[in-house]
């Protein structure tokens, strides 16, 4: 009898851990006191982890190695951490309690250093604290788009072409969105090291978030245009665009595309001409895509505070920067200093650092721009680069040295135009008189335009040149289309759980079926 049942108790154990090996562990991580979300958690199981969302979310994959003893950690600074074995976390939301703090003897008496101090032990020890060899990283990116046109004003003053009037343009501005949102996920390894020169990417799958009825929309326009075009204008004629003082030329036969025929079907050597020219640019998107998507992470990571020619240059060009010691935290067990930057001259940012008060490495930076990035304002156009913050945070590694575990860049931008502008068509050829038609407006326009980038390295392995060498791009993944976010498109996969906003996301298209 008692053999029955341990057989009967092990069959269970088996159920119980094949399940726990094929799912995935979701769940949202509150403060304990205010129930509120905490964002940018460190998640981790077998030294791989993941970050929460802004919303607390996280999933993690449960590969077939792991068994329902394995433990996951959960950290965050500021916080006591929670390791415990899988098998108890049976609830969708875990709570971390705030951390009391109790300073360390260490930091009170022996080490009392000055925020200055400190600064320079960080510097002294960057090679010693951070992983900077070949690698071999899996990631995950998420690249977030928003525009909105806050104006979108003009006058019209003149057209010589019938079909071109007001209503036609106000028609343009009204297939205009006055909001649009593009998402682009993917998930990928990079082998290389810092050089930016000597990266390699391979894409394993990538999506795209965004509303396509709106190219519909713009291609019937497109159409209408083309005929309007072709039905006024003469091919061997030329056009001078002005705008205010400034003026350019176009001549007549960069239109010649529209003015082409449709394909014969019945013209074997037509059509096998368009299919190669249809499969050449095919594959020049998936080149472009892929060298798009590698220069965006590749720019995010040699923006790392340690690199050399960082924009965030906090560390090796301190003198840029004032520094306090704004408090004192802890990251697990560990003590943490809490330093706040501002500029002292003409330096762009001001944020915070968090740096062990052990080895002086920078577990996480927070940073935000005190002025202007960019700007410009000159005869009518102007543009103005209003925002740029993000975060970096890092962990250590099972060299006792640190990895870069999450990166997030957000940028916006204003963008206004208000000048006139005039279309000409001139020509030649035609007796009598040299110009033909004229379009001529007055523009008042703007929009804010902003990016949200967020890279997160769930696993990353040391690898030696022969191997970095022998790997080569393919470059074969185009991003799958999605009208409305597909929860099961990257279900087998850890990934930065999407917020709110993604997981609603609905384009026109879906709405209308």
């Amino acid at each position: 009898m008692d053999k029955v049942i341990l057989w009967l108790f092990a069959a269970l154990l088996s159920v119980v851990c094949n399940t726990v090996q094929s799912q995935t562990l979701t769940s949202r991580v509150l403060d304990s006191v205010t129930k509120e979300p905490l964002p940018y958690v460190t998640v981790q199981l077998n030294n791989k982890g993941v970050i929460t969302n802004e919303e607390g979310r996280f999933s993690f994959l449960l590969n077939e190695n792991v068994v329902e003893t394995d433990s996951l950690f959960i950290s965050c600074i500021g916080y006591a951490s929670i390791g415990r074995p899988l098998n108890e976390f049976t609830e969708n939301i875990i709570y971390l309690s705030p951390k009391a703090i109790e300073l360390n003897p260490v930091i009170v008496t022996n080490k009392n250093y000055s925020a200055d101090e400190i600064i320079a032990l960080v510097k002294n020890n960057l090679d010693n604290n951070y992983n900077q060899e070949l690698s071999k990283k899996r990631m995950f990116f998420r690249d977030s788009y928003f525009q909105e046109f806050n104006k979108t004003d003009y006058t019209f003053l003149k057209s010589t072409i019938e079909e071109l009037n007001k209503k036609f343009l106000d028609s343009v501005l009204d297939i205009l969105p006055k909001k649009s949102s593009y998402y682009t996920e993917i998930l990928c390894d990079l082998y290389g090291g810092h050089n930016k020169d000597t990266q390699k990417i391979d894409i394993l799958k990538a999506s795209e978030l965004y509303d396509k009825s709106k190219e519909l929309d713009y291609e019937n326009l497109e159409e209408k245009f083309n005929e309007i075009i072709k039905s006024n204008i003469r091919r061997d004629s030329y056009f001078k665009i002005k705008s205010g003082l400034f003026g350019t030329k176009i001549k007549g036969e960069d239109f010649d595309e529209m003015f082409e025929s449709e394909v014969d079907s019945t013209d074997a050597l037509a059509l096998q001409k368009e299919l190669e020219e249809k499969k050449k640019r095919e594959e020049e998107r998936k080149a472009n895509f892929a060298k798009y998507r590698k220069k965006s992470i590749v720019g995010m990571m040699q923006d790392l505070f340690y690199m050399e020619d960082s924009r965030l240059d906090i560390i090796n060009k301190s003198r840029k920067y004032d520094f306090t010691i704004k408090d004192f935290t802890y990251m697990g067990e560990d003590a943490v200093y809490i330093l706040e930057f501002v500029p002292n001259g003409r330096a762009n940012y001001k944020g915070n650092l968090y740096i062990d008060s052990d080895d002086f490495a920078v577990l996480r930076l927070d940073y935000e721009n005190v002025k202007s990035l960019k700007k410009f304002n000159l005869l009518g156009i102007s543009m103005n680069q209003f925002q740029g913050k993000g975060k970096m945070i890092f962990s250590k590694a099972a060299n006792n040295k640190y990895d870069m575990r999450y990166l997030e860049q957000v940028e916006a931008t204003k963008v206004g135009i208000r000048r006139p502008l005039k279309i000409i068509e001139k020509n030649r050829n035609v007796k009598g008189r040299n110009k033909q038609n004229e379009l001529s407006v007055k523009l008042d326009m703007g929009t804010v335009g902003t990016n949200k980038r967020e890279l997160i390295v769930f696993d990353s392995e040391d690898i030696p040149m022969t191997t970095f060498e022998a790997f080569i791009e393919n470059n074969s993944i185009l991003p799958t289309y999605m009208a409305n976010y597909d929860p099961e498109f990257w279900k087998g996969q850890t990934i930065i759980e999407p917020n709110q906003a993604i997981r609603e996301f609905t384009s026109d298209e879906m709405i209308a079926k």
